[in-house]
């Protein structure tokens, strides 16, 4: 008879034992719900919605990359991480397409920066290999940074919808949870610093211009590019001193840095609270989280 020891070495290991586990969310967004969900302002709200269409392909992307490195991976551990980012970012990418089939109901947009980010992207696919998967930790990099300042910003989240909020809280949790997960892989590769360097600068170069045409085109179909004191509100959220996303810009070159790993900067603390906030017994998203023993 196997000893118990025996019993759970042969057990493989799932992305939940590691602490990635997949979710299965029912998201629930009321009728009621303003199309600009964020404070009222489109601007802001169409920076959200841009974001929400870009999320599909690009966890297809950053799946893609990791997928050719997966024989390389002999650590249990490791390769039930990869298990559970590729199972958190499946799902990620189906609860965005069905977020964007309501914003486009909405009167978004919702084709054009699908377009565009796969135009992007498809760019960065002509890397090779190794560098494709730098370009995907300098994202990931990127979307903890956007992740964590969500989390910690109260006085940010505050002016979103709230029931609007869930699907970003979620994502984000979620997004902390994984996200050193495809620099690990990297690691295993070679992990060079130099070409940490070209793939940031590759991505910053493909995407920033990007973002910005695709924001714009977004508010000129809607009406509300030239919506100066809309525009000159949403703009101050999102850039401006105290912005959301300015506080972030600062730490984005903490990835070419010696030494970098995305757990030297520990999130656990936040995680744990979060975790507890959304999917413990009561939680925020308790009775719409249908695995619980995922």
């Amino acid at each position: 008879m196997k000893s118990s020891s025996t019993v759970t070495k042969l057990k493989k290991l799932t992305g939940a034992m590691v602490g990635i586990p997949p979710r299965h969310i029912d998201f629930r967004f009321p009728d009621s719900m303003p199309k600009y969900f964020y404070g009222g302002n489109a601007t802001a709200t169409t920076f959200f919605a841009m974001l929400s269409a870009f999320f599909p392909p690009g966890e297809r992307y950053f799946m893609e990359s990791v997928r050719p490195f997966r024989n390389k991976i002999h650590d249990e551990s490791l390769r039930a991480a990869v298990s559970g980012f590729m199972g958190q970012e499946a799902i990620h990418g189906r609860e965005h397409d069905r977020l964007n089939e309501l914003l486009a109901q909405r009167g978004f947009d919702m084709k054009a920066p699908d377009r565009f980010v796969k135009i992007g992207l498809s760019f960065l696919e002509k890397l090779p290999p190794s560098t494709r998967l730098a370009a995907t930790t300098f994202m990931e990099h990127f979307t903890a940074l956007l992740a964590e300042r969500l989390l910690e910003d109260e006085e940010f989240r505050k002016q979103a919808d709230p029931e609007m909020i869930k699907i970003w809280q979620w994502h984000a949790l979620e997004e902390l949870e994984h996200k050193a997960v495809t620099y690990d892989v990297y690691e295993i590769v070679g992990n060079s610093r130099t070409e940490r360097a070209a793939a940031a600068l590759a991505s910053m170069l493909v995407l920033l211009p990007m973002l910005g045409i695709t924001w714009g085109w977004m508010l000129a179909k809607d009406g509300q590019l030239g919506n100066i004191p809309d525009n000159i509100k949403g703009l101050s959220v999102l850039f401006g001193p105290k912005g959301f996303v300015t506080a972030i810009l600062s730490r984005l070159p903490e990835f070419i840095q010696p030494g970098f790993h995305p757990d030297g900067h520990d999130t656990r603390e936040l995680e744990d609270h979060w975790r507890e906030n959304l999917f413990a017994e009561g939680g925020e998203l308790y009775e719409e989280y249908r695995n619980h023993v995922a």
